[in-house]
């Protein structure tokens, strides 16, 4: 797999609960993270001492991003989400690797601005629930 450029990392969201994903306006930066819990079923009669791990544990992903407001349909979404604590779907294109559908909700949104610079924001999102994924063919 060749190199990808980091713009092409999107993430869209649900504009109405239909389907209609749009790519979230402004952002800048992004960052996608899976997370696997593991159970730790380790006994005193463990093989040496060593830490033994059943798998099955609790799957999450996480995304975070900033960027700059645009004024766009898709910043009014998001901030009525964040504040209802509501439950949407959204969408991650990760380039030469897959698309990640999947119930998220907004977990932290942050705005920040200088008196010589733009209104920044910065949002994370946590999976609510399972995901699918799509590799690319």
């Amino acid at each position: 797999m060749t190199a990808q450029r980091g713009r092409d990392l999107l993430l869209k969201i649900d504009m109405d609960g239909t389907g209609r994903f749009e790519t979230f306006a402004g952002l800048r930066a992004t960052r996608l993270a899976f997370e696997a819990a593991t159970i730790d079923v380790t006994t005193v009669e463990s093989d040496e001492g060593w830490r033994e791990l059943l798998g099955g544990g609790v799957k999450a992903a996480t995304f975070s991003g900033g960027g700059v407001f645009r004024d766009a349909e898709t910043d009014e979404r998001a901030r009525g989400l964040f504040f209802a604590g509501t439950v949407a779907n959204y969408r991650a294109i990760i380039p030469g690797f897959g698309t990640m559908t999947g119930p998220f909700q907004i977990t932290a949104f942050e705005v920040a601005g200088g008196h010589d610079d733009e209104v920044s924001y910065e949002i994370t999102l946590a999976s609510a629930g399972a995901l699918s994924f799509e590799a690319v063919q």
